[in-house]
C-alpha cells in the first residue's frame, strides 16, 4: 500500500518513513514539506495514494489548509508535537493521531489500525474507514491561489461558483474570478442555503447577485445578475419553483 509523507524536517520524515516501511504491505512513495507542494501532489496523484502521514504545523501554515483547497477522501494519521488539534484532526479524515517524537509501536499500532479496516474500504466505502465527522458550521471562506500566494475569499463576496473546463472557480462581486479546488457537491454543502442556490449542474448563485429572471426556452428560467457571466445563468426546469420559493422565503 502506497503512504504519502507530509512533513518538513527532513530527518523526521526519513525516521518515519523507515518505521513504516519495516512492515513490508507499506511503501513510501513520496514526502512533501509543504501545504501547496501537497496540494499540488494530491490533485494529480491522490488516487495511487492509500494513506497519508500529517504533520499538523508545516513550514508555510497548519496542514488543515489543505483540506479546503482540495477535496481529501483517503484516511489520514496526523504527526504532531502538540495535543490540541485531536477534534480538528478527527474533522479531517483522521483514523489516529501520533504525537511527537514517534515511538515505533505507535507507528505499528497506527498501520495495523489501517489495515485492520482494509476489507470495509473495498466492501463498503472509505466511509466505514474514517472517523464519524462532527457537524460544522457553514464555510465563511474559502482558499485560492494567485500566483504563489494563498488568497482568502469570503463566502458572502462570492457571486457565483460556477464550472469552467471541469474546473470550479468563484466569481465575485467586483469581478474577482479564482478556482477553486472542490467539486459543486462540496461547495453546495458547504455554503449556507439561505444565501446561496444551486441552479443548474454547473452554477450556485449568492441570493444577493439576483436582480430579476425572465422565461427562458423549455420552461426554464434566465437571471440577470449584478456580474456579468460569460456562461447565460439558466436556472433548469425541475428547479424553478424552488428557485421562486427559495428567493421569497429563504
Amino acid at each position: 500500500m502506497n503512504v504519502l509523507i507530509v512533513e518538513d524536517e527532513t530527518y523526521t520524515a526519513e525516521l518515519l518513513k523507515e518505521m513504516i516501511e519495516k512492515d513490508p504491505d507499506f511503501l513510501v512513495t513520496a514526502i512533501m514539506a509543504s501545504i501547496m507542494d501537497t496540494v499540488q501532489f494530491l490533485s494529480k496523484h491522490q488516487n495511487k495514494i492509500d494513506l497519508m502521514f500529517l504533520d499538523i504545523q508545516l513550514e508555510d501554515g497548519y496542514c488543515f489548509e489543505i483540506f479546503k483547497h482540495i477535496d481529501i477522501m483517503i484516511p489520514v494519521i496526523f504527526c504532531t508535537a502538540y495535543d490540541e488539534y485531536t477534534l480538528q484532526a478527527i474533522k479531517s479524515n483522521g483514523i489516529e493521531y501520533i504525537l511527537k517524537p514517534f515511538q515505533e509501536n505507535e507507528i505499528v499500532v497506527a498501520l495495523h489500525k489501517f489495515k485492520k479496516f482494509v476489507g470495509h474500504i473495498q466492501n463498503k466505502g472509505i466511509s466505514s474507514l474514517i472517523m464519524p465527522i462532527v457537524q460544522q458550521a457553514y464555510q465563511e471562506s474559502f482558499l485560492t491561489q494567485v500566483r504563489e500566494k494563498s488568497v482568502v475569499i469570503y463566502t458572502k463576496d462570492v457571486a457565483t461558483f460556477f464550472i469552467e473546463n471541469e474546473v470550479v472557480h468563484m466569481f465575485t462581486f467586483d469581478g474577482g474570478k479564482y478556482p477553486l479546488f472542490k467539486n459543486m457537491e462540496y461547495v453546495e454543502e458547504a455554503c449556507s442555503p439561505q444565501l446561496f442556490f444551486r441552479i443548474n449542474r454547473q452554477m450556485i448563485i449568492n441570493r444577493n447577485a439576483v436582480i430579476s429572471m425572465q422565461p427562458y426556452f423549455n420552461r426554464k428560467m434566465i437571471l440577470q445578475l449584478k456580474v456579468q457571466m460569460l456562461d447565460k445563468p439558466v436556472i433548469s426546469r425541475l428547479k424553478v419553483s424552488a428557485f421562486k420559493k427559495w428567493l421569497e422565503t429563504g
